[in-house]
This record gives C-alpha cells, structure tokens and sequence, in this order.
C-alpha cells in the first residue's frame, strides 16, 4: 500500500513579480494555478510537458514545466527535498523559437 504523497511548499522569490509584468495580467492566476496543480505533488516527475534539463540552465534551474494555451508558457525551477520546496526560478513565455522572460528574450 502506497502512502500519501508528499506535499511540496511551492515559492515563488520576488523577481517572479517582474517576469509576471511582462505577461498579459489576466494569465497570472492562471499560472499560479497551472504551477500548483503540476509541481505541487511529483515536481520530479518527468512527463510529457515536465522534464529535467540536460544541463542546469537559466537561473540555475535543473527543471522546465511547459503550460497554458498551446504550450506558451514557461517554468524553469528547482526542487529543494531537504525543505519540501519547489523554487520557481523563472517564468516566461515562448513563441515559436523566442523565449521572452520578464521582457528579454533568453537563449536556451
């Protein structure tokens, strides 16, 4: 018998504040909860829209999750087992190649 699952603290630092801005306000909510239920549970997961990076990327983050209308959005974290947190380093917005994060495009 499998026990309950574990519960992740989801933080979110304050420079996710600025990446917010440069996404349409009425995303935000739909973000947090789009975060919440995907990583709040099986962060480490890997699925089809989550999946480890090969190599740490930007903001040091070791994980991407991808969501939203066609796949738009954008979360690179990291997940800290010690402290039960994900640590959501970045958020942004791709369109075909580009990823814009807080207003700069960034280069995978």
């Amino acid at each position: 018998m499998m026990g309950p699952k574990r519960q992740f603290e989801m933080i979110y630092p304050p420079i996710i504040k600025q990446y917010l801005k440069a996404i349409e306000p009425r995303y935000w909510s739909f973000i947090r909860d789009s975060l919440e239920a995907q990583l709040r549970f099986e962060p480490d997961s890997e699925a089809r829209n989550s999946k480890p990076l090969k190599r740490p990327a930007v903001f040091g983050a070791k994980w991407k999750v991808r969501f939203g209308p066609n796949n738009r959005f954008r979360a690179f974290y990291r997940i800290d087992y010690g402290e039960q947190e994900v640590v959501i380093l970045a958020i942004g917005e791709k369109t075909g190649n580009r990823l814009v994060i807080g207003g700069e495009e960034i280069e995978l």
